[in-house]
């Protein structure tokens, strides 16, 4: 494997996200309730994308681009390896979040530290875009929960009311910049 390039991709490359393998298998998820976490029991394997899911996340992906915001893939060499995504619209009260929408890491290329690179260009662009938090809407698996939990992340101070009525089984979180 060559060193992974970060760059943010055009219009052209975000298809490129499809080659994205998002396999995983799944033992424990969080809920949350009254103010805290609590991990519960939940297997279920994690394959390839539904065809829907993968054009609305494409969908949105453009959307975010035509917005202002940025897709930054991690490639090595011409292989996506992985991809973050942040708005430029701000949320919250304070219009001091900024959502980052989607981060994933094809499973072979997991545990080489990419995507901490990921959230590190994610904090930037967010700064870039005068925010001082990323809003993140994470999906409970406890691998992706624990995950932004060790890169710094905290619940929500703030849920933002669109976005948990999008996903209200989500684990809303909130990473200063």
């Amino acid at each position: 494997m060559k060193e992974i390039r970060y760059k943010p991709l055009k219009r052209k490359e975000i298809e490129q996200i499809r080659t994205i393998d998002r396999a995983e298998s799944i033992y424990e998820s969080y809920e949350y309730k009254e103010g805290i976490l609590i991990l519960v029991p939940d297997h279920y394997e994690v394959s390839e994308w539904e065809d829907e899911e993968l054009d609305e996340l494409i969908a949105a992906q453009y959307k975010i681009i035509d917005a202002g915001g940025i897709v930054i893939g991690a490639f090595d060499d011409k292989t996506l390896a992985g991809a973050v995504s942040i708005e430029k619209k701000k949320r919250g009260s304070n219009a001091d979040y900024c959502k980052m929408d989607m981060l994933y890491v094809s499973s072979n290329y997991r545990g080489r530290q990419i995507g901490q690179h990921l959230i590190v260009e994610a904090k930037r662009e967010g700064k870039a875009f005068g925010a001082t938090k990323l809003y993140i809407s994470a999906t409970p698996t406890k691998a992706t929960v624990d995950f932004y939990l060790k890169s710094g992340a905290t619940l929500t101070e703030e849920p933002d009311a669109e976005l948990l009525g999008q996903e209200p089984l989500d684990i809303h979180l909130e990473l200063k910049i």
